[in-house]
C-alpha cells in the first residue's frame, strides 16, 4: 500500500487567506468598511506574545485593521472587563481575541462571557457554542473550523463517514465534533478515559487526534486509508534539541492512512486564517451583509 497523501494545511490557508484578502477588499470598496480585529492580551506568556504578534502581521496581510490591548499580568479582573466592554461599543472593532490562558487566579469563562457574541471571533462564547450544537449560524472556533475546510479541500467524503475524534476539550474536541455531526457523519468522542481507543480508532474513517499526548496514535490503531486530522502539537526532546511532533506517529500512520495531515504545516496554518475569515463574516452579520461569496 502506498504511503498516505500529505494535507497540506499551509497550502490550504493561503488560499483561503486570498480568498478573505478579496472579501475585506469588497466590503472596502462597496460599502466602505474595513473589518477590525482586536486583541486582548493579560500577562507575557511568551507563547501568546508570538501568536498575538502572528495575528497582527495576518490583519494587515489581508487588509484588516488590527488592534492590540496589552494589560499587565496582575490587572484586576474588572480592568479586562471593562476593557472587552469598550470593545464591545467600539464600532470600528468587529472581532474580539481575548488571548488564552488568562493568569491565574482569573476565571477566563466570565471574561468570553462578557464578549459580544456577534464579536466573538474565537467562538467561545455560550451563545455561539449553542448555536454550533443547534444548527444554527453562529461564529465557529478557528480550529475545528480549520479541520473542516482542510477535510472538505482534501475531497474526504463525509457523509456517513465514520468519524472518532480523540479528545474532548471545549475549544477543540467538541466543537469539531458537533461540525462533523452537522456534516452528517457519525461520530463518536473518545479520551483518555475510553475504553479501548486502538479499537474505537480502528473504526474511524475520519480520526482528528487531539488529546495533547506526543506520538500516542500509531498506525496500528487505524483503519487503511483512513483520513488522519492531527491537531496535536508536542515538543519532544531529540539529540539535536528538539522538535514538533502531533499526537499521531507520523511515520508508522502515513504508512496505514490514506490522508493524513503533518505536524507542523496541517491543522495550525488554518487556526489564524479562520480566524480572519471569521472577523469578515462578523463584519457582515453585524451589519446585515450576506456572507462573501467563497467564504
Amino acid at each position: 500500500m502506498a504511503d498516505a497523501t500529505i494535507i497540506d494545511g499551509k497550502a490550504v490557508a493561503t488560499r483561503l487567506r486570498k480568498r478573505i484578502a478579496a472579501a475585506a477588499a469588497q466590503l472596502r470598496e462597496e460599502h466602505a468598511i474595513t473589518a477590525g480585529l482586536a486583541a486582548v492580551l493579560v500577562g507575557d506568556d511568551p507563547a501568546s506574545q508570538v501568536y498575538i504578534r502572528s495575528k497582527a502581521r495576518a490583519c494587515t496581510a489581508a487588509g484588516l485593521a488590527s488592534f492590540e490591548f496589552r494589560l499587565p499580568g496582575d490587572a484586576a479582573p474588572a480592568t479586562i472587563l471593562d476593557t472587552v466592554q469598550k470593545l464591545n461599543l467600539d464600532e470600528r472593532v468587529d472581532g474580539i481575541l481575548v488571548q488564552l490562558p488568562l493568569p491565574r487566579g482569573i476565571d477566563p469563562a466570565a471574561i468570553i462571557g462578557a464578549i459580544d457574541p456577534a464579536k466573538d471571533v474565537d467562538g467561545f462564547h455560550p451563545v455561539n457554542v449553542g448555536r454550533l450544537w443547534s444548527g444554527n449560524p453562529g461564529l465557529i472556533p478557528c480550529t475545528p473550523q480549520g479541520i473542516l475546510l482542510l477535510l472538505r479541500a482534501a475531497e474526504v467524503p463525509l457523509t456517513g463517514a465514520e468519524a472518532v475524534v480523540l479528545g474532548r476539550s471545549a475549544i477543540v474536541g467538541r466543537p469539531v465534533a458537533a461540525l462533523l455531526l452537522s456534516a452528517d457523519c457519525t461520530v463518536t468522542i473518545a479520551h483518555s478515559k475510553s475504553r479501548d481507543l486502538p479499537g474505537l480508532c480502528r473504526r474511524a474513517d475520519i480520526l482528528v487526534a487531539s488529546i495533547g499526548r506526543p506520538q500516542m496514535v500509531t498506525g496500528d490503531w487505524l483503519k487503511p486509508g483512513a483520513a488522519i486530522i492531527d491537531v496535536g502539537i508536542n515538543r519532544i526532546a531529540t539529540e539535536a534539541g528538539s522538535r514538533l511532533v502531533g499526537d499521531v506517529n507520523f511515520e508508522t500512520a502515513r504508512r496505514v492512512a490514506g490522508k493524513i495531515t503533518p505536524v507542523p504545516g496541517g491543522v495550525g496554518p488554518m487556526t489564524i486564517a479562520c480566524l480572519l475569515r471569521n472577523t469578515v463574516l462578523a463584519a457582515c452579520r453585524r451589519r446585515g451583509l450576506a456572507d462573501p461569496a467563497g467564504l
